[in-house]
């Protein structure tokens, strides 16, 4: 899986939409869709606010094992 699609799996494991998502950590839901589709760079900082509220680790998102 690629770094997108774990963030999404993530996403929807957790109950959130893109829209509460994006918004918790301050970007909008088209951005949070371009990452989610691989056609936007994830950068760092971005990385650990999504983890955070996530309540995962950035490791999480390219780790190449299923997660249920």
């Amino acid at each position: 899986m690629s770094i997108g699609e774990n963030i999404k799996k993530i996403r929807n494991n957790s109950g959130l939409t893109q829209e509460a998502l994006a918004n918790e950590v301050g970007i909008t839901r088209p951005m949070l869709a371009q990452i989610e589709r691989g056609t936007k760079t994830l950068t760092l900082p971005l990385a650990l606010a999504l983890a955070d509220e996530l309540h995962c680790s950035v490791y999480d998102f390219v780790s190449v094992k299923e997660r249920g």
